[in-house]
């Protein structure tokens, strides 16, 4: 039976991609009655006679998958921050950082509007970038949408499957144009009244970019951490995984626990304090979050 990958779902269709060749497909009636929905990005096992009139018969497992946008398997996060306008926060990054390790995909921050800081404001950014850099992301700093932006981001996606993240009103779907010119993706102000941007999305599409595959929608409309337990946070900050091997004891939340590595890093500085205290914040997200039935 052939294989391919879905890249795109519109009004009940599955366009499933096998090599060059688009097949559009419908969904087996076992799916519905199974409560299963194909997600764009799921590999597949199908059946056609021809183009237009092919069944998907299997989904195969998938690594990851996010609920907005509703897509699965995917490799990357291209996290869009803006230097200024709105202003660069950590908090933020850190909240999608966290979200991002949770569902196993790699984030590569991408910092822009360099070009509108002073030179002070700069050195501060700068400071963080390092900081970034020392646990082991990747980060491109850049100016406003540039071509210099677009040819330091391409190489990322060769081979991989992507997904733009990140703040409100930055202008990833003005960087998705500028790679991508013929997609003409609606994009909008910011809001000034909420100082983010204005909703301007519609269904998912895996797209062809630089020898990979683009989600054309940007993920993450909820930053909520309804599925992550307190246990888990410690592994989604990598630099506090690696100091926790020091802690006494195993589980240690890094709180109110005797002879904790992760505090002493803290005390000591030479771990970011912004980051311990994110983690900390977290925390206590997670500890005050309602229980689900």
């Amino acid at each position: 039976m052939p294989e391919g990958r879905i890249v795109k779902a519109l009004s009940g269709f599955y366009y499933v991609l096998d090599g060059e060749q688009l097949i559009q497909c419908r969904g087996r009636g076992i799916f519905r009655k199974d409560k299963i929905t194909p997600l764009v990005g799921d590999e597949v096992v199908y059946q056609a006679e021809n183009p237009t009139d092919g069944y998907v018969l299997e989904i195969k497992e998938r690594h990851n998958e996010l609920v907005r946008p509703p897509i699965s398997n995917i490799d990357q996060a291209i996290l869009v921050f803006s230097a200024l306008e709105p202003n660069f926060s950590t908090v933020l990054l850190d909240r999608f950082l966290v979200l991002i390790e949770s569902k196993d995909i790699q984030p590569i921050i991408c910092i822009t509007k360099m070009d509108l800081l002073e030179e002070e404001a700069k050195k501060e950014i700068h400071t963080f970038i390092g900081d970034y850099e020392n646990i082991g992301y990747s980060v491109l700093a850049t100016s406003s949408v540039t071509q210099e932006g677009i040819d330091m981001l391409l190489p990322y996606f060769k081979n991989k499957t992507s997904v733009f993240a990140g703040q409100s009103g930055v202008g990833k779907s003005t960087l998705l144009n500028a790679l991508r010119p013929e997609l003409e993706l609606k994009t909008s102000g910011i809001s000034q009244h909420l100082g983010r941007g204005k909703h301007t999305t519609r269904h998912v599409e895996l797209i062809h970019i630089g020898d990979g595959l683009v989600a054309d929608t940007p993920g993450f409309s909820s930053l909520e951490f309804t599925e992550i337990e307190t246990e888990e946070l410690t592994f989604c900050f990598p630099e506090i995984q690696e100091i926790s091997e020091g802690c006494k004891f195993r589980g240690c939340l890094h709180d109110k626990e005797p002879k904790c590595a992760v505090k002493a890093a803290y005390a000591e500085g030479t771990l970011p304090a912004y980051r311990y205290e994110h983690y900390h914040e977290f925390l206590q997200e997670i500890r005050d979050r309602k229980p689900r039935y």
